[in-house]
C-alpha cells in the first residue's frame, strides 16, 4: 500500500468531519466486522460514478495496517 494513498484518505477525512467519523468508527472495528460493513458500503457504492475509485478505497480499508494507520490518525483526542 501506498503511503500517499493513505495520506489522501487522511486529506479527503480532514476536510469532511462525517467522512472522519464514519472512517474513525470503521476502521476501529475488528478485521472480520470491518469487512462486513465495508461489504455493506461496496454494495451501496455500486453505482456510484467513481465506484472504481471508491472500490480502490474500500479495499485498502479492509487491510488491518491500513485501517489500524488511519484509526489512529482519526482517534478523537483525550
Amino acid at each position: 500500500m501506498n503511503p500517499e494513498y493513505v495520506d489522501l484518505i487522511l486529506q479527503v477525512a480532514a476536510r469532511d468531519a462525517g467522512i472522519a467519523r464514519v472512517l474513525r468508527e470503521i476502521c476501529a472495528l475488528d478485521g472480520a466486522v470491518r469487512s462486513t460493513a465495508l461489504d455493506l458500503v461496496s454494495a451501496h457504492l455500486a453505482g456510484h460514478a467513481r465506484a472504481k475509485e471508491l472500490r480502490e478505497c474500500v479495499a485498502a480499508l479492509r487491510r488491518d495496517d491500513v485501517a489500524r494507520q488511519i484509526a489512529q490518525a482519526l482517534a478523537s483526542p483525550g
